[in-house]
């Protein structure tokens, strides 16, 4: 009895060889078949072809492709807060300007505006 179940073993191992041969042939003829069924005459124009396409450079075209930054406009560049923009938001916070209109003169955010001014101590605690 093992030693038919041996007999079958050898026999399926010997048909899954015949077919991992078969199939590397016909896979071998097809990678053969592939540059001129996209119309190239070469394997090295195919393979130029190939790796321009995969550079990792989008053109517009996949999933990632129209996305917009969160919020649907374009993202702003980061401020950079420095001595003189501290002392304009000084200046305006002492003329009476509230928080928002700071913000649009001097170009950086109003919670910049708000840290700005508490940094300053013009804000007063709340109770």
């Amino acid at each position: 009895m093992v030693t038919k179940k041996i007999k079958q073993l050898e026999a399926a191992k010997a048909h899954l060889a015949r077919l991992e041969t078969s199939i590397a042939r016909q896979l071998q003829k097809e990678l053969a078949g592939l540059p001129a069924s996209y119309g190239y005459d070469s394997l090295q124009a195919f393979f130029r072809a190939v790796t321009t396409a995969s550079s990792g450079k989008r053109k517009g075209r996949g999933p990632a492709a129209g996305r917009k930054a969160a919020g649907g406009g374009k993202r702003r560049k980061r401020a950079v807060i420095t001595d003189a923009v501290r002392a304009s938001v000084k200046k305006l916070a002492e003329a009476g300007k509230t928080g928002a209109e700071i913000a649009k003169e001097t170009g950086i955010s109003l919670p910049s505006v708000q840290n700005i001014k508490k940094a300053l101590g013009l804000v007063k605690a709340r109770k």
